[in-house]
């Protein structure tokens, strides 16, 4: 891809995302490019179909979780890399709760369900092998209780709300 159609490319990426947080998956295409600096057959060419669209910032949004957790577990020290990426793993499913019935659509397939989670369980793996980590924490473990703070955080709709319970997560966690 030349350059300037991939900047275009993760122009419309950005803007999708923050158009389907704010308004879900039925956010407006023509809106959607015109924020981008693009016109909507750029949109189009790139993502024939909406849920292709979705996909795109679906896994976009993956790899980038997942490139945070690694960059933090290299950088960070230990507890303070797992808390930052617990916090941004909150933050990525609050955004995915807006892509809801599109991106179960989209996501059929249990190859497709099975290779996210992988690659989650990879990043969590990295980051619990850390200093200040307790040994013998299952990655799979870690990620289920994610994944109910979200689900609780979600229903309540507050953010602090899953703050808190990272840090109780996180104090189970650490080691003694």
């Amino acid at each position: 891809m030349r350059a300037d159609a991939r900047e275009n490319h993760d122009r419309v990426l950005e803007v999708a995302a923050r158009a389907f947080e704010r308004e879900g998956t039925g956010a407006s295409l023509k809106a959607i490019a015109r924020e981008a600096g693009v016109g909507i057959g750029t949109v189009y060419r790139r993502f024939p179909t909406r849920e292709a669209l979705v996909e795109a910032v679906y896994r976009q949004e993956v790899d980038r979780l997942c490139a945070a957790g690694l960059e933090l577990a290299a950088t960070r020290p230990g507890v303070d890399a797992l808390r930052e990426w617990m916090e941004l793993f909150v933050d990525f499913m609050a955004a995915k709760r807006g892509l809801g019935e599109t991106l179960r659509a989209v996501l059929t397939s249990d190859d497709d369900k099975q290779q996210t989670r992988d690659r989650l369980r990879a990043t969590i793996a990295a980051l619990l092998a850390t200093e200040g980590v307790r040994p013998g924490i299952e990655p799979n473990d870690l990620l289920m209780a994610l994944g109910g703070i979200t689900l609780i955080a979600a229903e309540e709709r507050q953010r602090e709300l899953a703050t808190r319970l990272v840090g109780l997560l996180l104090d189970g966690v650490r080691a003694r």
